[in-house]
């Protein structure tokens, strides 16, 4: 563990709500821009990745966490890029399992693209976290390379494998794209409620420029879900995590179909998040600009009192939601791509 992770910060602060009468309880922190696989819909294949000097060590992540965590966040999820190729990522889970430990944190959880997962899944069992999600979006393994570009299909299984031995709860999350896994749907339910992991669809969301037009990777959930609808009974789900989806019982199968909205249906209503890049760049929306720079105050002061204080004013000026709209040739909603902005 590192030697500046072991204080453990009770949540003594008044906690954060925003503008709408939201409170923000749930803190989604990237440690990392960079990725092992390219997915058409999240990257470039030639990504310019950020600077060393420019990302958050590991023990600035632990303190501004620890802030959070202050300020009344229940549920902290480590995001990047790929979190697990962040060098030395499991020194800051050890670090903040003594907030669940403490009970000032409900929980910690990751998401991942599953390549890593073998390596840690053990690890991260042993330090607390409980849920984990898995980004998947076919079965099929070469379509699977053709959609991440470098992703080896064998190896995120195995990962899969090891991080249910581990007792680890998974979750899958598949990005709908139209034309590449429409068709194949059902089988991604029918594959992830056998195994007993929920199962989540999304969106794709028009965050960075890419490659190619997103008009022609969008899906409408609610055509897909009408498409499960022929062969499979839906019925919604008293389930919630905190997160945006919306759960539905799958009668044929026994278990959990979720659906991410951000453009047909947005979920903005509810929201409780917050998103920190690896820059300590705090995004009160997804998908707006407006940002606030946490960085700095970590670095001027050994006090937390400037850190809170920008954060307080931060969420102070949180929006009410973010207006997505894909339309073909037009430009994304920011051009930040998804992976600077934390998955």
């Amino acid at each position: 563990m590192l030697p500046a992770m072991n204080a453990v910060f009770p949540a003594s602060e008044a906690p954060l709500v925003d503008p709408f009468g939201r409170s923000i309880a749930y803190v989604r922190v990237s440690v990392t821009d960079r990725c092992d696989f390219r997915c058409v819909y999240c990257m470039s294949e030639d990504m310019n990745f950020l600077p060393k000097r420019d990302i958050l060590s590991l023990e600035e992540l632990d303190r501004l966490c620890s802030a959070f965590v202050r300020l009344g966040a229940r549920k902290l999820r480590i995001t990047g890029g790929e979190p697990l190729v962040r060098r030395n990522v499991m020194a800051l889970f050890h670090g903040l399992k003594r907030h669940l430990e403490s009970g000032a944190l409900d929980e910690v959880t990751l998401t991942t693209n599953g390549s890593l997962l073998a390596r840690h899944a053990q690890e991260l069992a042993g330090c607390g976290v409980r849920r984990i999600n898995v980004s998947l979006d076919t079965l099929d393994p070469d379509k699977f390379r053709a959609v991440t570009r470098w992703g080896d299909h064998a190896g995120v299984m195995r990962g899969i494998d090891a991080a249910e031995a581990a007792g680890l709860k998974i979750k899958i999350n598949a990005v709908a794209l139209e034309g590449f896994n429409d068709g194949e749907a059902r089988a991604l339910v029918d594959w992830a409620h056998g195994r007993g992991f929920d199962l989540t669809f999304i969106e794709v969301m028009p965050l960075g420029a890419m490659e190619h037009d997103r008009a022609d990777q969008f899906l409408p959930l609610t055509k897909l879900k009408a498409q499960l609808e022929e062969s499979l009974t839906l019925t919604p789900s008293a389930y919630a995590t905190g997160g945006p989806a919306r759960y539905f019982d799958v009668a044929e199968t026994g278990g959990r179909l979720g659906f991410i909205t951000p453009l047909s249906h947005n979920f903005c209503e509810s929201c409780n998040r917050v998103r920190v890049t690896c820059t300590g760049t705090l995004y009160m929306c997804l998908g707006q600009e407006d940002a606030a720079d946490l960085r700095e105050p970590l670095r001027r002061s050994e006090s937390d009192a400037p850190l809170i204080a920008a954060i307080r004013a931060a969420i102070a000026r949180k929006p009410k939601g973010h207006d997505f709209v894909i339309a073909r040739a037009s430009k994304p909603a920011v051009e930040r791509h998804m992976s600077a902005t934390g998955g």
